[in-house]
């Protein structure tokens, strides 16, 4: 691509560029034609972009220390004939950037005539071009797309402009006459005392600030006539570009007398100026013509009515009655600070203007939204509203600020503004922020003390129940929720007399179990579960007969006997788990929504407000009808959220459910948890029935064959027996040594298996990091497996046969947060790594030595960790591993060589090991 002829060689610089393309960006590099020497971008850019006036002549170029990166835009741009700087030649380092430079000269050929529009065609909300080039296509087709962009044009304008474009109104073309003259539009605000504007063609000279418009004596003679006879050669061009620019004006807006006789020159109402600066202006301005505007309009920023509601009540808001207390409102307007009366902002209104003249200054006004407004009181008014409507409705949610006039100004600045008696203002903010509850005491016969925070869940949990509104405890996990739930039980079992129904998975059965023992032995416990559970009579005569307060059970079970338990008044229903029932559909999920409490909770350490049919199943169970049907809340939030994105609506559900949901993170500063650095929770998982009866057949015939030995023969069936057990009470396939089978078909054989394989899963849905011990190699692939399957999560497992090599590559890969979970054999991955990334420790199976536990765990938790570690550690109930962590706990005062290992168990006598195997359901 040569420059310009007769140019002395001492002053032309001559370039190789070398080309790439990635994502329709093209990257340039420069080198020195005659030595081939690389060039800094420094060196060229001031070349390339020499009379590049749209791209700031270099100021605003993407560069790197060696190259340059391009749009399609600025390569046609940039070297097309007229930008080019004249001592400069470019041509391309290889046949291929040759070939590229080429494609963007003769591109340029097409960019800057009206000839181009012939060749294009809209496909699919696409710009196709048919030139027989196809890299000259590709190239256009980019650029046409990037120019209509930074243009502000929409794709759906391209069939009624490709006309104008075809007709010389393409973008890039001057709207002047001869370097002398230019056409412009006019936009004149109202005359003093009037209130129409008017919108007119004006003409001036290229070198003239001051604009000529058609006198009113001639407004109605053609335009040769009426042009001053300086002009009068150039009346053809006038027309012309004037009836481009009618091509742009919408006719309904300015009446079908519009030609293109005369001078443009019409009377516009408020919303007709309005409609041509949101729509009109921005094209004729895109499409490069002059539009004038009063100097104040382009300064102008809406002003808006400020309206402040006074709401109160006839007497001191106290308690739940005064939910349905009718409020009264005293309506306060402004306008710039000036107060503006009832009957003033009727006629605003009534007028429905827009722009609006005070004193010497005018002011916009949203005339829509003092629509809105007024509607807003007449419907306080009429429609009684109450301190429920005032809580739990979207009061004024149509009454947002505009998107263009989103200012930090004005986000600061509400323009309606609730003030409420301090009484009410006072009870708002227990309900939504949580603030000020009511300090209740800690029941006595709690055997428990609770931080700050559990205090307050506590509190909230009494206070919901004294308002009778449902509530949704989300605390992450491992912050204590089921001991928040405690302590409110212990409060309402100091009144109460029907029962609570506590329903669980069946892997946190026992979990609840030995939490109620533990922290609540005042509490009448009673388990309904299993094949041989109570029903009917039977169930309500043991219930009555023995004082029940507590029956814990599972969602299985609660589906099976829902006809037995729906007819039941319960002092309080509470789900744990609750996610249990987010497919509303679900025989499972419709029969737990038709249990009834004086006082319903959910349980769920998932942040529920992200998983929306989730939320309106739960809130379906704690406050039956709040969220409205279920195709309602699909409609009016699950579609705008989920497949627009649509942030009002996400704000609009938040501010809904807020009231009665309270969820607090382990991450959140504001609540200063001060957790200690390790947390170590025992999860208790019941045996399934296939476990159980394996479990009580082996003993029995293992005891039996003690009997007959003696010495080592004994102390080494003892310890094969161990390790039989524990693998059975991890699945009895491991047990049985049968091949894997689907995973969804596994979980169901092993509670602890299901347990481990969701806790994980929620870890990982956190944004957390787990470790997975293990003794067995078996149990290290299942749950792979399970993991895999179910949660398409991939897992490694560290196991002792791993080469060091791929050891490292795994330890370093987890540091940086590739994957979420790593299982680790237990004496493989139990020293020597630093796993600080994880901030949970998930111990599928109980070592009898507690130095070898903490082994494991010191992975994790060690120099270096800057979370708290949970440690989760797994057994099954009424089993071996429940038990000699029971004995493990009582000989901790004891020297640590007496526990040092397995040994000590076969020292037991066989009073001591029958009461260590003996099972209990």
């Amino acid at each position: 691509m040569t420059m310009t002829k007769h140019v002395p060689s001492t002053f032309l610089k001559s370039f190789m560029l070398e080309i790439s393309e990635f994502n329709h960006v093209y990257s340039l590099s420069a080198y020195d034609a005659s030595t081939g020497t690389a060039l800094k971008a420094e060196d060229w850019v001031p070349f390339l972009y020499f009379r590049y006036e749209r791209g700031f002549f270099g100021l605003t170029a993407n560069t790197t220390e060696d190259s340059i990166l391009l749009s399609p835009l600025e390569m046609i741009e940039l070297f097309s004939p007229n930008q080019l700087h004249p001592f400069a030649t470019y041509s391309g380092k290889s046949l291929h950037d040759q070939d590229v430079l080429d494609a963007a000269t003769r591109a340029g050929n097409y960019w800057y005539s009206p000839s181009l529009w012939d060749y294009v065609s809209l496909k699919e909300d696409t710009i196709h071009l048919s030139l027989e080039d196809k890299e000259i296509n590709h190239l256009l087709e980019l650029a046409l797309t990037q120019k209509l962009v930074d243009e502000g044009l929409r794709f759906d304008d391209l069939d009624a402009l490709i006309p104008l474009f075809k007709d010389g109104g393409w973008p890039l073309q001057d709207k002047q006459i001869d370097d002398t003259l230019v056409v412009a539009l006019r936009l004149s605000e109202p005359e003093e005392g009037e209130s129409d504007w008017t919108l007119e063609t004006v003409l001036r000279a290229k070198k003239s600030a001051s604009y000529w418009a058609v006198p009113a004596r001639k407004q109605a003679l053609s335009i040769e006539n009426a042009l001053p006879s300086k002009w009068a050669d150039y009346s053809a061009q006038v027309r012309e570009l004037q009836s481009q620019m009618l091509k742009l004006l919408q006719r309904r807006i300015y009446g079908e007398n519009l030609t293109n006789a005369q001078f443009i020159h019409v009377k516009l109402a408020d919303r007709d100026v309005r409609e041509f600066l949101r729509s009109d202006f921005i094209y004729l301005q895109a499409l490069g013509f002059e539009i004038v505007l009063p100097g104040w309009l382009k300064e102008l920023k809406e002003s808006r009515m400020k309206v402040q509601a006074s709401a109160s009540t006839a007497s001191n808001y106290k308690s739940a009655a005064g939910l349905d207390e009718i409020l009264t409102f005293n309506w306060k307007l402004s306008l710039d600070g000036h107060e503006v009366s009832a009957d003033d902002f009727e006629k605003m209104v009534a007028e429905n203007r827009e722009f609006i003249r005070a004193g010497t200054e005018w002011i916009r006004v949203d005339a829509a939204w003092m629509q809105e407004i007024r509607k807003l009181m007449e419907k306080a008014e009429n429609e009684n509203w109450t301190v429920r409507d005032l809580l739990f409705k979207d009061i004024g949610k149509d009454l947002t600020i505009p998107l263009e006039l989103e200012e930090e100004d004005y986000l600061d600045d509400p323009v309606l503004q609730f003030e409420l008696q301090r009484s009410l203002k006072d009870y708002m903010q227990k309900i939504i922020d949580k603030q000020g509850l009511p300090e209740i005491p800690l029941p006595k016969t709690l055997h428990a003390e609770l931080r700050p925070y559990q205090q307050v869940g506590f509190d909230w949990l009494v206070f919901m129940r004294e308002q009778k509104f449902g509530a949704c405890l989300a605390d992450d996990m491992g912050l204590g929720k089921t001991i928040q739930l405690i302590s409110y039980l212990l409060h309402v079992y100091e009144t109460a007399t029907e029962p609570t129904l506590i329903i669980c998975p069946t892997s946190v059965l026992g979990n609840w179990q030995k939490e109620l023992e533990r922290f609540a032995p005042s509490l009448n416990t009673y388990l309904h579960y299993g094949a041989k559970r109570l029903k009917e009579q039977d169930f309500m005569q043991t219930i009555e007969r023995d004082n029940v307060q507590i029956i814990l059970t599972t969602y299985g079970t609660v589906t099976q006997d829902i006809e037995m338990l729906e007819d039941l008044a319960w002092a309080n229903v509470t789900l744990d788990e609750a996610q249990n029932i987010k497919n509303m559909n679900t025989k499972q999920s419709k029969a737990i929504r038709r249990l009834r409490g004086t006082h319903h909770i959910a349980l769920t350490g998932t942040p529920v407000e992200n998983r929306l049919s989730e939320l309106w199943a739960i809130f379906d169970f704690i406050y039956k009808g709040y969220l409205g049907s279920f195709s309602r809340f699909q409609e009016n939030f699950i579609a705008p959220i989920e497949r627009d994105n649509n942030d009002e609506v996400k704000e609009q559900l938040r501010r809904k459910i807020q009231p009665f949901l309270l969820r607090r993170t382990k991450q959140d500063p504001e609540l200063q948890l001060n957790l200690p650095d390790k947390i170590e929770q025992r999860e208790y998982c019941p045996l399934t029935e296939e476990q159980a009866v394996l479990y009580e057949s082996y003993i029995q015939e293992t005891m039996h064959k003690l009997e007959t030995l003696t010495g080592f023969e004994r102390k080494g069936l003892i310890l094969k027996m161990l390790g039989k057990l524990k693998q059975l009470c991890n699945h009895p396939a491991l047990y049985l040594k049968e091949p894997f089978d689907n995973a969804e078909d596994m979980i169901h054989r092993s509670e602890k298996l299901e347990r481990l394989v969701s806790l994980g899963a929620e870890i990982v849905q956190n944004g957390e990091q787990c470790l997975i011990f293990t003794q067995y190699i078996g149990m290290g692939h299942l749950m792979q497996h399970c993991f895999s399957e179910l949660y398409d999560i991939d897992v490694p497992f560290l196991t002792g046969s791993m080469p060091k090599q791929q050891r490292d590559h795994f330890v370093e890969s987890f540091q940086r947060g590739d994957f979420p979970i790593f299982i680790l054999s237990l004496k493989a991955g139990g020293t020597g790594l630093n796993l600080t990334a994880a901030n949970h420790v998930l111990h599928a199976d109980r070592w009898w030595n507690p130095a070898v536990e903490n082994q494991a765990t010191d992975r994790a938790y060690r120099i270096g960790q800057t979370q708290f570690v949970h440690v989760h550690k797994f057994m099954t109930t009424g089993t071996i591993e429940e038990k000699i962590d029971a004995l493990l706990t009582e000989k901790q005062a004891l020297s640590e060589q007496l526990i040092q290992s397995s040994n000590w168990l076969t020292e037991l006598n066989d009073k001591e090991l029958e009461d260590l195997l003996s099972f209990s359901f």
